[in-house]
């Protein structure tokens, strides 16, 4: 059964910007997009880049190792050179905590 684990609050995070959060031992990538909260495996498929880091523009998140593209709300590849989506995750808010549903 899912389980919801709360992982930030809304105050760590700024429009635009990325997190490292980690949920047993799973790092994954957090990030704000306009005030909704979206996540996603936080290692690129090509090389292992952390998305956390990379440039955030709309939905689309840049690996900062080699420009590879991810859709920070569905984990699909959007630009080369990944070739393999990463998974998303179910995020929620409650009241100021931002919860990963894992």
């Amino acid at each position: 059964m899912p389980n919801l684990v709360e992982v930030a609050k809304t105050n760590e995070l700024e429009p635009g910007e990325g997190k490292l959060v980690e949920i047993e031992g799973k790092e994954i990538a957090l990030f704000n997009c306009d005030g909704n909260y979206y996540a996603i495996d936080n290692e690129c498929t090509h090389a292992g880049g952390p998305l956390c880091e990379g440039d955030l523009e709309g939905h689309t998140v840049t690996c900062p190792w080699h420009g590879g593209e991810f859709d920070i709300k569905t984990g699909e590849v959007l630009g080369l050179p990944p070739e393999e989506s990463v998974k998303s995750y179910n995020v929620e808010v409650e009241g100021d905590s931002i919860k990963i549903e894992v």
